[in-house]
């Protein structure tokens, strides 16, 4: 299995993104590369294996999921594991926290104005998932839009301004990942299919590189510590509050896990993603006790098997916790 290298930093005072407006000052230091920890990578393993026999045995293969865990609860030695972390998947609604972290770079460089209208959309693209609200996102950070088919000279051009979220995350080390592309609801047309290529330029991620801007996230490192937190507030999920819904964010992914273990105290922060071939979630969970965790789920042709991502995920949080 392959080591997780990633770019992450090290804390040298504890911060707490639940309560970045009460956080301390933090020193940082960037680049800091580092390998697997045996133990958790024992773990993770162990939880996959479990889960796949407990859930339908012989009928989920394991390379059909993909996860990273990242354990953030002693600030001065983070740990990491992953399982087939560096496979690339389609990511589904999952891209649309990069391009949340894209948008707020934009904000921050002037590149464009916070409205009423962008608040609408970041908050229906993260809170809702609503694919309408990611395309309008999207426009904006690329200049770009749908319409009818182009020549191949002004496709060019198009296609550019479509990998521009793409340069961005290139540009922070971020690889093995391809993200210039919409969340439809149904199919694509005109110039933007043509863009799609057949499939070529299709939206993959992995769970490492989930894992990794979603850590950055939760450590306020992404863009700011102001705006790391607008991003986590938008991604708050509350498993224990009552729905009609079992199947959103809150309740049908990690937040399974929080109510099995009972955690009522716990935070969850996260982002589903879920078509008629998979399902994913990446999340981050604070506990009272001192637990701070990235787990990062993806899974292939079982979308409608619920209980795959909660059974990896209540196995490590059950060891874990403290």
């Amino acid at each position: 299995m392959k080591s997780f290298t990633a770019i992450i930093f090290c804390i040298v005072l504890c911060f707490s993104p639940a309560n970045a407006q009460n956080s301390t000052k933090i020193t940082i230091k960037k680049n800091f590369d580092f390998q697997n920890s045996t133990e958790l990578e024992t773990l993770l393993k162990n939880a996959v294996d479990e889960t796949i026999k407990k859930v339908s045995p012989g009928a989920i293969k394991p390379e059909e999921i993909a996860a990273t865990v990242i354990d953030l609860s002693d600030a001065n030695n983070f740990k990491t594991a992953n399982f087939n972390g560096e496979m690339k998947i389609y990511p589904a609604s999952v891209v649309k926290m990069f391009y949340l972290a894209a948008i707020h770079r934009w904000l921050e460089d002037g590149k464009i104005k916070l409205t009423p209208e962008l608040e609408r959309g970041l908050k229906d693209m993260i809170v809702d998932s609503s694919n309408d609200a990611t395309h309008y996102i999207f426009d904006i950070l690329t200049e770009t839009g749908g319409g009818a088919e182009i020549s191949q000279q002004e496709l060019d051009k198009y296609a550019f301004k479509k990998n521009a979220v793409n340069r961005y995350f290139q540009t922070l080390g971020y690889s093995n990942i391809n993200i210039n592309q919409k969340t439809y609801c149904e199919d694509i047309y005109g110039r933007e299919r043509q863009f799609w290529d057949g499939g070529k330029q299709r939206n993959m991620l992995t769970t490492n590189a989930t894992a990794r801007l979603l850590t950055e996230i939760a450590l306020g490192k992404s863009v700011s510590i102001e705006r790391s937190r607008k991003m986590l507030d938008l991604m708050k999920r509350e498993p224990f509050a009552p729905t009609k819904d079992e199947e959103d964010q809150a309740h049908g992914f990690t937040g399974i896990s929080l109510k099995e273990l009972n955690l009522q105290d716990a935070k969850l922060f996260s982002k589903a993603g879920w078509t008629s071939s998979t399902r994913h979630d990446a999340a981050y969970i604070e506990t009272s006790g001192g637990l701070k965790l990235v787990i990062v789920i993806f899974t292939q042709n079982h979308a409608n098997e619920r209980q795959i991502i909660p059974g990896i995920a209540t196995k490590i949080i059950e060891k874990l916790r403290k």
